[in-house]
C-alpha cells in the first residue's frame, strides 16, 4: 500500500485509473470501516482510502482536538485489507489557503436532525467530500448507513453536481450486542458501554410497533425519548422519517406503507451516539 500526503502525489498515483473505489474516513478504523474496504473491492479497482480529520465539520465546542487518532494502527489494518493507496493529507495539504468556497446543501435536508443539532456540519462534510472526489475522481464511493443523513446528503450532492461517482450504501456494522460501531465508542466507560446498546433496542421497539400497524409516530417518538432519559441518556432526537428525503410522513403515507427510517441521537455521559433503523 502506498501512503501519499499531497494532492499532486495522489493524482500522479491514480492517473489513468477508471474504476477507482473510494472510502473516505477520519481514521481510528474499526471493523465497520474495514467492511467498507471489502465492499469497495467488489465494486472497483483499485481501492483508495483517505484519513483526514476535517476541521470544517466540527463545531466550536465539539471534539476536533480530542478525536481519536490512531494512524499507525490504521495503516496496518488497511494494508491487511489490500488497499492500494491511502491518502493522508495534513490540514496544510488539504487546505493550503483558507477554504472560502463552500458547498451549501439544501436546508430541508441539511438543517434537520443532525444538521439542526450541529449547525454547519453538513456544509463541512460536503465541502471536504467534493474536494476529495475532485482529487480521487472515483467511479464509486462507499458510505455506511450508520450516518444515514450524511449518506442522503452526499448522494444528492453527487447527483445534482453530475459527479461521475456512484454512491454505494453499506449496511451498519454492529457489535454482537447491537451497538453500531463508531470511533467515538472509545469514549465510553465500561458501564456506559454496557448501556449503549439500548439506543438500538429503542429503535427496534419502534420498528416492531410500526410493523404491527401502530401509526401514532408522535407518541412513539415521545415515549422513546422519555425511556432513554429514564436510563440516564440525554436524548437529542428520536424521529421517524421517510427514507428518500428524511421528511416526516403524512397520515396517508403511513397508510400506504411508505418506506421509513427511525433515527436517533443521544448523549450518554459526554459521548454523543447516533443510530438508525430502516422500517
Amino acid at each position: 500500500m502506498k501512503v501519499v500526503t499531497t494532492i499532486e502525489e495522489l493524482r500522479n498515483q491514480l492517473r489513468g485509473q477508471l474504476r477507482t473505489a473510494f472510502v473516505p474516513t477520519m481514521g481510528n478504523l474499526h471493523d465497520g470501516h474495514l467492511s467498507l474496504m471489502r465492499l469497495a473491492k467488489k465494486h472497483g479497482d483499485p481501492v483508495v482510502a483517505s484519513i483526514f480529520v476535517n476541521r470544517l465539520q466540527f463545531g466550536p465546542n465539539e471534539d476536533f482536538d480530542t478525536y481519536p487518532r490512531t494512524f499507525k494502527a490504521d495503516v496496518e489494518k488497511l494494508e491487511k485489507e489490500g488497499v492500494y493507496v491511502l491518502f493522508a493529507p495534513t490540514e496544510k495539504d488539504m487546505y493550503p489557503v483558507p477554504q472560502e468556497f463552500r458547498v451549501q446543501p439544501p436546508q430541508e435536508l441539511a438543517d434537520i436532525l443532525e444538521g439542526k443539532s450541529r449547525p454547519g456540519f453538513f456544509h463541512g462534510v460536503t465541502t471536504v467530500l467534493l474536494k476529495l472526489f475532485s482529487c480521487v475522481n472515483p467511479a464509486v464511493a462507499i458510505f455506511g448507513k450508520k450516518d444515514y443523513q450524511q449518506l442522503m446528503v452526499v448522494r444528492n450532492m453527487a447527483q445534482q453536481f453530475a459527479l461521475p461517482t456512484k454512491i454505494i450504501a453499506a449496511e451498519t456494522w454492529r457489535a454482537d450486542d447491537g451497538l453500531a460501531l463508531s470511533s467515538r465508542n472509545t469514549y465510553l466507560s465500561k458501564e456506559q458501554r454496557q448501556e449503549a446498546p439500548n439506543l438500538y433496542k429503542t429503535l427496534q421497539n419502534i420498528a416492531e410497533k410500526m410493523r404491527g400497524g401502530y401509526q401514532d409516530i408522535y407518541k412513539l417518538e415521545k415515549h422513546a425519548k422519555e425511556e432513554l432519559a429514564q436510563r440516564g441518556w440525554v436524548p437529542d432526537y428520536v424521529s421517524i422519517r421517510k427514507q428518500f428525503n428524511l421528511q416526516p410522513p403524512t397520515a396517508g403515507e403511513l397508510a400506504e406503507k411508505e418506506p421509513l427510517v427511525v433515527l436517533a441521537a443521544a448523549k450518554l455521559g459526554e459521548t454523543r451516539l447516533i443510530d438508525n433503523l430502516e422500517i
